[in-house]
């Protein structure tokens, strides 16, 4: 699989990740979903182990990320 497919889903998960840090939850639900759609796709069309592995550990920190925007969602309907 091509590594720059990788490198998307990467820069994906850093917009997410800059979003969070801007307290911009909106944002980075709409990128999360970007992004898991671009990691369904690479799931698809898997073929190796190395590409598999590679798919969950991102999965795995999209799921993270996931429970960071809901927490995020939270402290800012608190504030209100």
């Amino acid at each position: 699989m091509e590594k720059n497919r990788f490198d998307e889903v990467k820069s994906g998960v850093q917009e997410i990740i800059d979003f969070i840090a801007q307290k911009n939850a909106k944002e980075a639900k709409n990128k999360l979903a970007e992004v898991s759609e671009e990691l369904d796709e690479l799931l698809d069309f898997a073929e190796e182990d190395e590409d598999l592995m590679e798919i969950s550990r991102y999965q795995v920190l999209l799921n993270q990320l996931h429970q960071r925007i809901v927490g995020l969602n939270g402290q800012v309907t608190e504030s209100l």
